[in-house]
């Protein structure tokens, strides 16, 4: 666009909008603070407009364009270094952008269109989402070495009321799921100290404060051997959480979204996870399979 064409477009914006947008002098252009304002306005309108052109891209040529991708904090480190190169390679075209957001804002992120699908622990107990289970994992007790009773072999439930027993923050679905295994035996929760990430809550571990329970992808990471740790097995059956994809029913492109599902199965199969494979044949919708604790969100 020519600079007298630029000019007359703003100022036809201006006497249209009621308002100066932009100060003029012979050598610089800034904007006013209303032209701030428009500003900020025209951006969000542009990337909706480009949002828009994407998702028509996507609906006539799957796995292209950008998936905009929530991933809870206690997924995230060790989940996706076993998807992202798998994905990458073979959906070359499409463009992951990962947001890490505790289950709430994840959630209020897809059911508002901020992004597109998630990682999270299923049942969300979120209306209007398909939810496609991936695998299983369980919790597993980590203490400092030579607290917990001889031996390498599993531990009863009860060897929680033994020990002081320490939790992430308010917020994390993880918290609610190891309270859920707590209140089994009758131990609690002093709410003495608490960790905002599981790595800080395994140094705190390390450091004597107390025990923890930890999903075993996590375990494999940051209380692997000569870490000063152990991790024992909870005998009989042992808790756990269902992780899984989830995305608006609704979307033009839930089709595309159940197939990256899918090839994250197989990128989790091909890194070995401590986990084990869920029933994904179809999507479980709201109020499907529950995990063995009763609830994920």
């Amino acid at each position: 666009m020519s600079q007298p064409a630029l000019s007359g477009a703003i100022a036809a914006l201006e006497e249209n909008l009621g308002t100066q947008l932009v100060e003029r002098t012979t050598r610089k252009v800034l904007l006013t603070a209303s032209g701030e304002r428009v500003a900020r306005h025209a951006q969000r309108v542009l990337a909706a407009m480009d949002d828009l052109v994407e998702e028509a891209a996507a609906a006539r040529r799957p796995f292209t364009g950008t998936v905009k991708l929530g991933v809870i904090p206690t997924l995230a480190p060790y989940l996706l270094p076993a998807l992202l190169r798998p994905l990458k390679k073979r959906f070359p075209e499409l463009d992951l952008f990962v947001h890490e957001e505790q289950t709430a804002v994840l959630l209020e992120g897809i059911g508002s269109g901020r992004l597109d699908v998630g990682l999270l622990a299923l049942p969300s107990g979120a209306q209007g989402l398909d939810e496609v289970p991936l695998y299983d994992e369980d919790f597993l007790l980590v203490a400092p070495e030579h607290t917990l009773p001889p031996g390498n072999g599993p531990v009863p439930r009860a060897v929680l009321k033994e020990h002081e027993i320490l939790l992430l923050e308010e917020g994390h679905c993880l918290r609610d799921q190891a309270l859920d295994v707590c209140a089994e035996v009758g131990a609690g929760d002093s709410g003495a100290t608490r960790a905002a990430s599981l790595s800080t809550l395994v140094q705190l571990v390390a450091g004597g404060i107390g025990v923890t329970l930890l999903p075993e992808t996590a375990v494999a990471v940051d209380a692997r051997p000569g870490s000063g740790l152990e991790a024992r097995r909870f005998a009989g059956v042992a808790p756990s959480r269902r992780i899984g994809l989830a995305y608006r029913a609704s979307s033009a492109r839930a089709e595309e979204f159940a197939g990256l599902a899918a090839a994250m199965r197989e990128a989790v199969t091909a890194a070995g996870l401590p986990v084990r494979l869920s029933d994904a044949a179809k999507p479980a919708g709201h109020g499907g399979e529950t995990s063995r604790l009763g609830r994920g969100s």
